[in-house]
């Protein structure tokens, strides 16, 4: 699978993540990022075009070379500086409360051990900081659900990991207490594999801390 992983599965992921419905949700939770930002997941570098102009500089992490590879082009491209680390999403090097905003699209679903993941996006956050994001996940269908988990081993072996029965709703709301989320079906996207979670979910300020 390492042939595969590294050379073929980079330009099935970056064709199979663009088209007018995905632009429309990365434009949406892209909006209102701000400050100094981490982006978990930069894949391909499909998120550079909708970051908001006062966005200038962001840092990313992806532990694929194949994919960074492909990213190449986009970074030239635009007007973001990217500061680009080839490491996992569960053990970030940064330190506590580093950042204003976080950003994952089209990511937690992939991760192995997403429980550390999301903790580790608490922990860079600062407090008052905001993790924006947008994944596919668990329907609320019982039909749906049935043909997710069927199908998730299969999904798993031929898209880098991803998981199509994840509920993202209850693993984000373990870790944060403060979520705004809408979930829904997207529109031209199988319904095994486009019930999307899109939202914010803010780091509570400690008791007696203000801004």
């Amino acid at each position: 699978m390492g042939l595969y992983n590294e050379r073929i599965l980079p330009y099935l992921i970056d064709l199979s993540m663009t088209g007018s419905t995905l632009e429309r949700y990365r434009r949406d939770v892209l909006a209102e990022v701000s400050g100094e930002v981490l982006e978990i997941g930069f894949g391909t570098g499909l998120n550079l075009p909708y970051y908001p102009d006062r966005v200038r500089q962001i840092v990313t992490v992806d532990p694929s070379p194949g994919v960074h590879h492909l990213a190449q082009k986009r970074i030239k491209a635009s007007p973001i500086t990217v500061d680009h680390r080839m490491l996992s999403g569960e053990a970030l090097p940064m330190a506590d409360g580093t950042f204003d905003s976080v950003v994952s699209t089209f990511t937690l679903c992939s991760i192995p051990d997403i429980e550390q993941a999301l903790a580790e996006i608490h922990r860079v956050l600062k407090p008052g900081g905001r993790f924006f994001f947008v994944e596919h996940g668990l329907s609320p269908e019982p039909g749906i659900q049935t043909w997710q988990n069927r199908l998730t081993p299969l999904q798993k072996r031929i898209a880098g990991g991803c998981h199509i029965n994840r509920n993202m709703r209850q693993l984000i709301e373990q870790q944060f207490d403060q979520v705004e989320l809408d979930a829904g079906y997207a529109e031209k996207i199988p319904k095994v594999a486009g019930y999307f979670y899109q939202g914010v979910a803010t780091k509570c300020q400690p008791p007696g801390m203000t801004d």
